[in-house]
């Protein structure tokens, strides 16, 4: 790997992105396949656990744009250097509150912190690429590195799930978390010593709490003044929220349908095949790029295929046929998201980058809070078949989103 001080390559710049994508996916999938049942160890029912999930994305909604301002402000490198000792010291939290049996507050409060830790990534991560790569002067499709990092994510989160199943049953469900903050603890002292802001420039400063002011009216204005942009916006609380329940709520779904409540390592064995078809949706994406011109189109058919997918899944009582409809879920969701990533990236000034999609982001977990608790209580009472189909409906809500956004999406050759 070249030194950091020298002028970054295209390659070097992609090296570097992937390997903080890798490092920092399987640190964080330690948990992803026991986080509910660890939850529920804990003894918090299915609407306190997914209502500690939505406190997850209160945190993001609270912090997205002030972290994506930083971003902004005061560098992308900075950013994430935070998000990782951040994460690192909100999961030693969440192991805490679960090892001394702490009140439902302290697991709210928890999930907050570990939500701020993302929100540090959110808009820095794919800031930080695009300008870097313009710096290095790189011609090339921004889609292909997104879809890169999606399989490389794919293939960090089946070995951190299967491998943190196993050490779940074999030991106990925390040391999967001590693991996660360890591994958090080595990407930032990779991100510490390779990562520099390529390609941003620090601006002139009258005072923070102007700039902030100023960076987030502008960058509102930006997100909602382009219809293209708006429309795709205003889809992400169904399509984001609704996903958030899906994957956290299999868990423990599976393992009902498996048959035995104590199979961790089948709830890690489920999130890994998850895992294999991000891996599988990445590399189609750069195909799926080549058949649709527009990559607005692309979007609105992903959508409308995951919820025909969701309901399909609340119609099943059969384990492996539920298996087969969730990794076809997360295959389509995969594969779109480079495309969705590529969209908005190229339609946003550099300067607003970062601060446009962290509230783009922001607005996907708006829906985590509003439908997470909500989806929850519904399997409380009416069971996960139900929830998901109650899912459906709500992820389909996106669509005339996404259609507005096709109808004004403008031609971009690059």
């Amino acid at each position: 790997m070249l030194s950091p001080a020298t002028t970054p390559t295209p390659n070097y710049v992609q090296r570097l992105y992937l390997s903080l994508t890798v490092i920092s996916t399987l640190a964080a999938s330690f948990i992803w396949g026991i986080n509910t049942l660890f939850l529920l160890d804990a003894g918090l029912s299915n609407t306190q656990a997914f209502l500690a999930n939505a406190f997850f994305t209160v945190g993001q909604m609270l912090f997205e744009i002030p972290t994506g301002v930083l971003a902004d402000l005061k560098g992308r490198r900075a950013s994430y250097l935070l998000g990782t000792l951040t994460l690192a010291l909100s999961t030693l939290a969440y192991l805490a509150a679960w090892q001394f049996q702490a009140p439902f507050w302290a697991w709210a409060l928890a999930s907050a912190l570990i939500g701020l830790g993302f929100t540090f990534f959110s808009g820095a991560t794919e800031a930080w690429l695009v300008d870097a790569l313009n710096f290095s002067k790189y011609t090339g499709e921004l889609d292909s590195i997104f879809a890169k990092g999606q399989s490389l994510s794919g293939a960090s989160m089946l070995l951190g799930t299967i491998f943190g199943g196993w050490i779940a049953q074999t030991t106990n469900l925390g040391v999967p978390f001590i693991l996660r903050a360890i591994f958090l603890f080595a990407t930032f002292l990779i991100a510490y010593l390779f990562m520099r802001d390529w390609g941003w420039q620090p601006k002139k400063s009258v005072s923070l709490g102007q700039d902030i002011r100023n960076l987030f009216t502008t960058s509102f204005e930006i997100g909602f003044r382009k219809p293209e942009i708006r429309w795709v916006m205003l889809a992400a609380p169904f399509t984001t929220g609704v996903s958030f329940f899906v994957f956290y709520a299999m868990q423990p779904h599976l393992l009902n349908l498996y048959g035995d409540p104590k199979a961790y390592s089948v709830a890690g064995l489920a999130a890994a095949i998850v895992a294999v078809a991000q891996i599988i949706g990445g590399l189609l994406a750069p195909q799926l790029r080549k058949l649709f011109p527009k990559r607005s189109w692309a979007l609105f058919l992903g959508a409308f295929l995951n919820a025909l997918l969701l309901l399909g899944l609340s119609l099943t009582t059969n384990f492996y046929l539920a298996i087969s409809l969730i990794s076809a879920w997360a295959m389509t969701f995969a594969a779109t998201m480079p495309i969705r990533q590529s969209y908005l990236n190229l339609r946003i000034k550099p300067d607003h980058r970062a601060t446009v999609l962290s509230f783009e982001a922001l607005l996907g977990s708006s829906g985590g809070v509003v439908f997470q608790p909500v989806l929850g209580r519904v399997a409380d009472f009416g069971g996960y078949l139900q929830s998901y189909m109650v899912g459906s409906g709500i992820y389909a809500l996106s669509l005339p989103f996404l259609l507005r956004a096709h109808r004004n999406a403008r031609a971009i050759k690059k």
